[in-house]
């Protein structure tokens, strides 16, 4: 497996890892939570941890690295057919794919987000990007948070789940 796969694999395990002493350090020992402890943090990402987790992701080695998440909500879940979500949970080759497929490689912000018309992501294919006025578009998905910071990247909150094509 090639570094910058085993790299998104570690961006989305650390997403399935709860890490107590970062949430408990105080805010001035700490500039950022990590992407865990943010995904930890926030309930509105408990289907995409128990996907993660469900992917063997979780036990993936740690390395060092900067990610942009494109992080569906649970309500994005919801959105997506049940048929589709028992396929890829009975598929976890398909279902790492669509993980990765929200993943992309470095810090990206939204300024930068903006000036872009595609992002090449770690499954492989690029998402398009659009940008019509405040709305900002990933292939389908409205982002409804832009610039969670994280200590190892940034998380942009999206509406829908990012299916890859086949």
């Amino acid at each position: 497996m090639n570094r910058i796969v085993l790299t998104a694999l570690t961006a989305l395990a650390a997403l399935a890892l709860a890490v107590p002493a970062a949430t408990a350090a105080p805010a001035r020992q700490q500039a950022s939570p990590s992407i865990a402890a943010i995904a930890a943090q926030t309930p509105q990402f408990s289907t995409l941890l128990s996907l993660v987790k469900k992917a063997g992701l979780a036990e993936t080695l740690s390395m060092p690295g900067a990610y942009t998440v494109f992080a569906p909500t649970n309500a994005a879940f919801a959105k997506v057919p049940k048929a589709t979500l028992d396929k890829l949970a009975k598929n976890p080759a398909a279902l790492k794919r669509v993980l990765l497929y929200h993943v992309v490689a470095g810090k990206v912000p939204a300024a930068k987000v903006v000036n872009l018309t595609s992002a090449k992501t770690l499954a492989g294919p690029t998402v398009r990007i659009r940008v019509a006025g405040q709305t900002v578009r990933v292939n389908a998905a409205k982002v409804t948070k832009a610039d969670v910071k994280a200590s190892n990247g940034i998380v942009h909150v999206i509406d829908r789940v990012l299916l890859p094509p086949a």
